[in-house]
């Protein structure tokens, strides 16, 4: 890398420690496309890539005291960041993955007939009042609760599916979680 803007780069993350926007522009625009490019050789998945550079960009912009100029070029950590962070991204869709998975095998064998059938009531009954309280979470909140959890898609895949932002999905998630945490646990 140019010495020059290598320099450029160590003064934009001195300004973006006093939280100037601007200098924060400067280094997205000078490193978005790489960030995403990296993140979404790793990931496989756009959606996952633009999470990832995402997540990446907040992170300088949250603590860019983490950048050490002594331990060399921006772009050598900023990048190693991003390929830490969609590394971990794969991981967690894999492990997610293998959950559901688990979740859903068959019941096991040698496992008691009778403890079989009590689990299998209260599941009908839990099921009953999750459906019933699904039925009271603004329209699109139940949407990407259905899509996650009766058709198992990731976040990434529901953003994808209804062509909206995936924050847009998390916080929708995480209301509709809320709102149905509540409902349930009144009728516990």
């Amino acid at each position: 890398m140019d010495p020059a803007e290598d320099r450029h780069d160590i003064e934009l993350v001195r300004r973006v420690a006093l939280r100037d926007r601007d200098a924060f522009e400067q280094l997205y625009k000078r490193y978005q496309a790489s960030a995403f490019g990296l993140a979404l050789r790793i990931t496989g998945q756009e959606l996952l890539a633009q999470e990832v550079a995402h997540e990446a960009f907040l992170a300088v912009w949250r603590a860019p005291e983490a950048y050490d100029p002594a331990r060399g070029a921006f772009r050598t950590f900023f990048l190693a960041l991003v390929h830490h962070r969609a590394v971990d991204t794969v991981r967690r869709e894999d492990r997610l993955r293998r959950r559901q998975e688990r979740v859903n095998r068959h019941v096991e064998i040698g496992e008691d007939v009778a403890d079989g059938v009590v689990e299998e009531a209260w599941l009908d009954v839990r099921r009953k009042q999750v459906r019933q309280a699904l039925t009271a979470l603004p329209e699109e909140q139940r949407q990407v609760l259905e899509l996650a959890y009766f058709q198992g898609m990731t976040q990434a895949r529901i953003a994808e599916v209804l062509a909206i932002p995936l924050g847009t999905v998390k916080t929708r998630t995480l209301a509709a979680m809320r709102k149905l945490r509540a409902i349930l646990a009144e009728d516990a």
